[in-house]
């Protein structure tokens, strides 16, 4: 008798979740649905920290929200594929495979600054990305919900021009400092470890993982006597709720 009774309530657990599981599916599915695409430039050659935060920023990333393609490229002293002409295509084909108004995309620029925009260096190759370029690139894409995470010196410089509620920007430095840890063997930046290498693995949100990195970068500038780098963050109302986080 005991072990009947107890059968019958195993029985009506498992229905129970059988139609719980049932009536939220349809949610579930609409939202693992969603494709989060990345594209990363290292668009610094002479140093090959920003190969690596590319390269790791993108897996990172690519492992916490993506089911979308992913496109990194990266310069080198010799040349590479990631100028401002490469861009302008890996975006639009990444945005060739998303949904315009449901998917997001994905961006991540790691390069030397100034307040006239980010260096392109590969091989011979200089350039400069200005943020009306950059502006224009990405509205060119047709695609709604975009993030953009730019890791160098002044990279504030970028937010006026790009942020709005469908955008969401974060920056290493406001548009008046600049930003620390490019050394060529290093890994990562100062903000690209803060950010990416830990918050971001950790964090349920991007705001989190903002606040976590922007902490742990003025602890380590503090600590190294140089000047806040400020990091920003802007915009992006409609589009932090639609970034799901894996576990």
């Amino acid at each position: 008798m005991i072990f009947k009774a107890w059968f019958r309530r195993l029985v009506t657990l498992i229905a129970f979740v059988v139609i719980a599981v049932s009536t939220a599916s349809p949610v579930h599915a609409l939202e693992d649905g969603r494709k989060v695409s990345v594209v990363s430039f290292g668009l610094y050659g002479d140093q090959g920290v920003f190969r690596r935060e590319a390269t790791g920023a993108a897996e990172i990333v690519a492992g916490r929200f993506g089911n979308g393609s992913i496109d990194v490229r990266y310069n080198s002293k010799t040349g590479g594929g990631a100028t401002i002409e490469a861009l302008a295509k890996s975006l639009l084909v990444a945005a060739n495979g998303l949904d315009a108004d449901s998917d997001i995309l994905f961006l991540i620029l790691t390069s030397h600054g100034s307040p006239a925009g980010l260096a392109v260096k590969a091989g011979r190759l200089t350039q400069t990305l200005t943020p009306s370029k950059l502006a224009e690139m990405l509205a060119r894409t047709g695609v709604r919900h975009k993030v953009v995470v730019i890791s160098a010196c002044y990279s504030g410089v970028f937010i006026p021009r790009l942020a709005n509620p469908d955008m969401l920007v974060i920056t290493a430095a406001d548009a008046d400092h600049p930003s620390f840890g490019c050394q060529d063997k290093a890994k990562w930046t100062y903000f690209g470890d803060a950010f990416f290498n830990f918050a971001l693995r950790q964090a349920e949100s991007m705001k989190d993982a903002f606040v976590v990195a922007r902490a742990l970068v003025r602890k380590r500038e503090l600590h190294e006597r140089f000047e806040p780098s400020n990091p920003q963050m802007a915009g992006g109302a409609n589009v932090q709720p639609l970034l799901n986080v894996r576990p």
